[in-house]
């Protein structure tokens, strides 16, 4: 009696210390599949242990067990995913996987990397077992990731709006389970991911989820022991985690890379999304201690020659702010000598380059050319470069965002950033991946930042005073009209970058703003803003002044304007201001009669004729010889 009670004794020490070592394996079979002749139940004890185990998981995944709706679904989805095998749609991959185009990757791997243990994610049972005859010298592990919450979604990672200075709240993202680091070390991490059919593909927290994990697996390795990445997908892996320069090879639905684990830690420890700041508020004056000689500010004109003052006003207030990282200036032919030399007087390295047409815009649309900003990732006698539109001015240095990684951008709209500021990372590969899809990915907005963020979905925000743009939105009460209007003229600066929107300053009398004489511009007029670019401006060499001189059509639009609003009698009255702009009395070109020029205005005539708009000598300046940026 004693002996058989010692035997019943370990029997149930023995069933209590089971635990379920596999997630794939069934968590009720385990316990039940023990052959021991000494241990056996009971048909109808395992009868009732089984209903009081199925009771127990109903009690836990019901809602009436508490009202909180997160919490509820986690329950949920635990008991759905671990319990019942059930999996979420939002990770499951439709991609036919080639196990040749596999095995031909792994190929190109380092003739002394050995393969010794492949984390594997995502792959069902099938193609778990298919691995084993692929590598067969190798261990499987497989790796288990807990799903998203169903209530995280791409806006709420990327909302339009956050409480960027802390007035009410703090902001946060949402987390994203890890994956739990096996105890053996992974040589190669195979992640299957998911990318739907239709647009909007990228913007697809599954994919983003994934992703993000193996990379913090990867940059969980400790040392210099090499990780490489394997991803099984349709559709191109976010471009800036992992980045085109460290693919060692691809082929087909295989893409094969070797990361640099320091960089890619650095980016893993910024926020998910931009639903937080990656740069925080309030802490942008620390000093960058960066390689001055691989850093750049860049910017851009093609067929624009009026932005020439934009450009130049903005690498004086470059210096201004205190920054002496190098000056970029890409522009094409349409740019003449005279123009070209005085962006080389304000500072600007001039590149030439051949303009890239937006295959998706009609002929001679304001966008036709407008993916020539493509061109930036050629520059790749930089590391980082910190891409300005012409039409703004640095009001503070803002050489930090150059600790910044690709894209590092303020918020636009939705879950969109704008262009105007962003953090960019040349690379020939980038421009190439760039190139390869302008025939099929829709731009939002028809131009250029439309299409960089349909590429760079997965991008870091940082503080709007970064990008500030000058408007008032419709909607917009008196105080926050007023509090805009503070920050556009406090002295010392509270902005660090102001983006001129609507009638440019140089394309404006200086007496005030003339978006106030124009009806569906008037929510870009501010006299304060006006008066802060002239303040730069007045700061220039007289001679760089020159090349913000208004030619006689503009005086003449601008004029015009001025008298549609005194006919409209706007209430704010600027349109009874008396002109002393002392540009009106200087002449740039063989007309100026502009006044005359109203009695025919809005109508095609000789006024149109480039043969009117000749250009001054070119000045002498210390030209530096520079490569062309062509190709493709």
């Amino acid at each position: 009696m004693e002996a058989r009670r010692s035997i019943e004794d370990a029997c149930k020490r023995r069933l209590q210390k089971i635990k379920v070592k596999e997630v794939g394996v069934k968590p009720l079979q385990l316990p039940f599949q023990e052959k021991s002749t000494n241990c056996k139940f009971h048909p109808l004890k395992l009868v009732l242990f089984l209903i009081v185990i199925g009771t127990f998981f109903l009690i836990l995944s019901s809602n009436s067990v508490c009202q909180n709706k997160n919490a509820s679904d986690s329950r949920q989805h635990f008991v759905n995913r671990w319990i019942w095998g059930a999996s979420d749609p939002r990770y499951i991959s439709d991609v036919d996987i080639s196990w040749e185009e596999i095995s031909q990757v792994l190929e190109q791997l380092p003739e002394k990397k050995v393969v010794e243990n492949i984390g594997l994610l995502n792959f069902d049972e099938d193609e778990i077992i298919e691995w084993r005859q692929v590598v067969p010298s190798a261990n499987q592990t497989v790796l288990h990731l807990d799903y998203a919450e169903k209530n995280i979604t791409w806006e709420t990672l990327y909302p339009e709006w956050i409480d960027e200075e802390q007035e009410n709240e703090v902001p946060s993202c949402p987390s994203l389970p890890k994956l739990e680091v096996p105890r053996t070390r992974i040589d190669l991490i195979a992640v299957k991911l998911p990318c739907r059919n239709e647009g909007n593909w990228s913007r697809d927290v599954a994919r983003l989820h994934l992703q993000l994990a193996a990379g913090g697996l990867a940059s969980s390795v400790k040392g210099k022991h090499p990780v490489h990445l394997l991803f099984i997908t349709k559709c191109f892996p976010i471009p800036n985690l992992y980045r085109c320069n460290e693919l060692v090879a691809r082929k087909g639905n295989a893409w094969l890379y070797k990361p640099d684990l320091s960089v890619l830690r650095e980016k893993l420890q910024l926020p998910v999304g931009s639903c937080e700041l990656a740069l925080p508020f309030g802490k942008t004056e620390e000093e960058h201690s960066g390689s001055k000689r691989r850093e750049a500010y860049a910017t851009i004109l093609h067929s624009a020659h009026v932005y020439v003052c934009g450009a130049i006003a903005a690498a004086q207030s470059i210096r201004m702010a205190g920054s002496r990282r190098d000056l970029v200036i890409l522009v094409d032919d349409s740019i003449g000598e005279y123009h070209r030399s005085g962006l080389e007087a304000a500072g600007w390295q001039v590149r030439t380059i051949q303009r890239i047409r937006n295959p998706k815009a009609e002929k001679d649309a304001y966008n036709e050319w407008n993916y020539s900003k493509f061109r930036l990732w050629q520059l790749t006698d930089y590391d980082k470069i910190i891409f300005i539109d012409a039409d703004l001015l640095i009001l503070r240095n803002i050489d930090i965002l150059f600790r910044m990684p690709q894209i590092s951008a303020t918020g636009n709209n939705g879950t969109l950033f704008n262009s105007g500021v962003m953090v960019i990372e040349p690379s020939n590969c980038t421009f190439q991946l760039l190139m390869d899809h302008i025939n099929e990915i829709e731009s939002y907005n028809g131009g250029d930042q439309g299409y960089l963020n349909e590429i760079f979905t997965w991008w870091h925000r940082i503080p709007k005073h970064m990008n500030f743009l000058k408007n008032f939105w419709i909607g917009d009460d008196e105080v926050v009209k007023a509090k805009k209007t503070h920050l556009f003229g406090a002295e010392p600066p509270i902005l660090y970058v102001l983006h001129y929107l609507g009638y440019k300053p140089w394309l404006c009398f200086r007496d005030y703003d003339c978006n106030w004489n124009v009806d569906i511009l008037q929510e870009f007029a501010s006299d304060v803003a006006h008066h802060k670019w002239w303040k730069v401006h007045d700061a220039m060499p007289e001679q760089l002044q020159d090349f913000c001189l208004l030619r006689s059509k503009q005086k003449a639009q601008l004029e015009w304007d001025r008298r549609e609003a005194e006919k409209a009698k706007y209430v704010d009255g600027h349109w009874k201001i008396k002109i002393k702009d002392r540009r009106l009395k200087r002449c740039t070109d063989r007309l100026c009669n502009w006044k005359g020029m109203l009695k025919h205005w809005g109508q095609k005539n000789w006024t149109d004729d480039p043969f009117f708009h000749p250009s001054p000598p070119t000045l002498k300046t210390n030209k530096t010889k520079t490569a062309s940026l062509s190709g493709i």
